[in-house]
């Protein structure tokens, strides 16, 4: 059996290019996956992919930022598909990446005040259809930890916020038998777009920081993500996943 087999799957931030490989590795993997974004066009690209492979999929244009709109949006799945199985939080922070004397406080708090707001509404609304069944499953990704880097804003600071909501979340989601475990990588090449100013750079510093001889791809992203939504990590929660090639270390 597929390891995904009639679970039902939320995804927002869904039309780019981590939560469009996601979509499809659980969409192969059997989930009923319900794609949202800000843009129909980059949504239905990736659910014309789900559905020619043979998998289901439905696009709705919902604002995670908007706590009626997610409100709704979750329990009009719910209703239609009859349970949420999981819930995946990719939407871009809008994060300006330079050193924190040269930003603005707006510049410098918009990542943290987004990811904080976002994945509070996604989770609390996924959870109050969850609790009822006793089961259920919350990802997040990008992570963090005692590691930093120089330039990078409000970003990483965003992170270590939603690294502390999934702590919260996981110790009072917990005993309903819902998990909360985010996925954290060293960066993905393929997600820097061609023409980027700096992307070769980019993409070397990527592969110098790796232990290994290879960086994490999307491929790899929708692989890990598949498993860690499916009842075989059932006993994984309250961490985080790294797949960063060592680029990342734990401690």
């Amino acid at each position: 059996m597929a390891l995904l087999e009639k679970k039902v799957a939320l995804l927002y931030g869904a039309g780019g290019p981590v939560g469009g490989a996601v979509a499809r590795a659980f969409a192969r993997e059997g989930a009923k996956v319900f794609l949202s974004g800000r843009s129909f066009e980059s949504l239905d690209a990736v659910a014309d992919k789900i559905r020619a492979a043979g998998g289901s999929a439905e696009t709705d244009r919902v604002d995670a930022l908007d706590e009626q709109a997610v409100d709704l949006y979750v329990d009009a799945v719910a209703e239609r598909a009859g349970r949420i199985d999981i819930s995946f939080n990719l939407i871009s922070y809008g994060d300006v990446q330079a050193p924190l004397m040269e930003i603005s406080a707006e510049d410098f708090l918009r990542p943290v005040v987004t990811a904080s707001r976002t994945h509070f509404l996604t989770t609390r609304a996924a959870a109050r259809h969850m609790i009822p069944r006793g089961s259920g499953v919350i990802l997040a990704f990008g992570g963090s930890g005692p590691h930093t880097l120089p330039e990078l804003g409000g970003f990483k600071i965003a992170l270590d916020a939603l690294e502390g909501q999934r702590r919260q979340w996981s110790c009072e989601l917990g005993r309903h038998g819902i998990r909360f475990v985010t996925l954290k990588t060293g960066g993905v090449p393929e997600t820097i777009p061609e023409g980027f100013p700096g992307r070769t750079e980019m993409i070397a510093g990527l592969e110098r920081a790796s232990l290994l001889t290879w960086t994490a791809n999307l491929a790899d992203v929708g692989h890990v993500a598949a498993f860690v939504a499916s009842d075989r990590a059932r006993t994984m929660t309250a961490a985080t996943v790294n797949i960063s090639c060592g680029a990342i270390m734990d401690y």
